[in-house]
C-alpha cells in the first residue's frame, strides 16, 4: 500500500501541474465475475512474470531500462487466484487467532492491514506486481516499507521507480498520503493501469457483500454487511487516485 504523488518532481512544471495525468487503457474490454474475483482460467505470459500480455510486455521493459541503470527488478509476487489469496488469509486467520490469541475480529482487523480478503484482491487480475531489486542482498522480509526509505537496501531502487515506473504504466496503488485509509503503504506493490483501470470499474459493478457472504473460509462468518462496506471504501477504492 503506497502513499505518493503520481506526478514526477523532476520534470514538474506549471503545464504538468496544469493537466492531469491521462492514462490510455482500453475501455471495451468485458471481464467475467470470475475473472475479476481470481476464479477463472485465464492467459499468463511470462516464466515467473505471470501477467496478462500487455501487463507483461510493459513489464519487460520496465526491467530491460532498470537493468541499464544497475537495478535488477525481481518480481516477488504478481497474479494469484482466489484459492491461494484463500491460503494466505486462512494461515494468517489461523496464527493469529490460535498462536497469538487474538479474537477473531482483532485478527481480520491484523490481517486487512496488509492483506486483503479472498475475491478482493488486485493480484487477482494479473495486472499488479510486488517487486524488489534483485540485486541487493538483504535477510528477513524484504516487502517491509523501511527496505525502501533513506537508509534501506532497496531506497535507490524506489527513487529509480518513483522516477521511471509510470512511463511503462506501472503505478504505485497504496501510497503514502497521510489521510489515505485501508491498507497500509506498500513501496513494492505497482500496478498496469492500462488494463487495472477498467478492470476496477467493471469489479465496482460487483455486488461485493453478497459475494463474500456467500464464500465459505475462516473468519468470513464475522464478516458484517457494515464491516464489508466499509472494506469496500477503504481497502478497496482509497488508493492512488490515478488509479480510479
Amino acid at each position: 500500500m503506497k502513499r505518493r504523488s503520481f506526478i514526477k518532481k523532476a520534470s514538474a512544471t506549471s503545464l504538468a501541474c496544469a493537466f492531469p495525468t491521462i492514462i490510455p487503457y482500453r475501455n471495451s474490454i468485458e471481464f467475467s465475475t470470475d475473472e475479476l474475483i481470481g476464479k477463472a482460467d485465464i492467459d499468463l505470459y511470462g516464466e515467473g512474470i505471470n501477467l496478462r500480455k500487455e501487463a507483461h510486455d510493459a513489464y519487460v521493459e520496465m526491467k530491460k531500462a532498470a537493468y541499464s541503470d544497475g537495478f535488477n527488478i525481481k518480481m516477488v509476487s504478481s497474479f494469484r487466484d482466489f484459492y491461494r489469496q484463500q491460503g494466505i488469509w486462512e494461515r494468517k486467520y489461523l496464527r493469529f487467532t490460535e498462536d497469538d490469541g487474538m479474537s477473531p475480529l482483532d485478527a481480520i482487523d491484523k490481517i486487512i492491514e496488509y492483506s486483503t480478503i479472498p475475491g478482493t484482491s488486485r493480484h487477482h487480475w494479473a495486472t499488479d506486481i510486488d517487486i524488489i531489486d534483485g540485486n541487493v542482498i538483504v535477510t528477513g522480509d524484504v516487502l517491509v516499507p523501511e527496505k525502501f526509505e533513506a537508509g534501506g537496501p532497496f531506497e535507490g531502487f524506489k527513487k529509480w521507480l518513483d522516477e521511471n515506473s509510470e512511463k511503462f504504466g506501472f503505478y504505485l496503488v497504496y501510497t503514502d498520503q497521510p489521510k489515505r485509509r485501508g491498507f497500509k503503504y506498500e513501496p513494492w506493490h505497482y500496478s498496469y493501469a492500462p488494463i487495472s483501470i477498467p478492470m476496477l470499474t467493471a469489479y465496482r459493478k460487483i455486488n461485493v457483500v453478497k459475494m463474500l457472504q456467500n464464500e465459505d473460509f475462516y473468519g468470513c462468518e464475522h464478516f458484517t454487511t457494515g464491516f464489508l462496506k466499509s472494506y469496500i471504501q477503504d481497502n478497496i477504492l482509497d488508493i492512488n487516485p490515478v488509479l480510479l
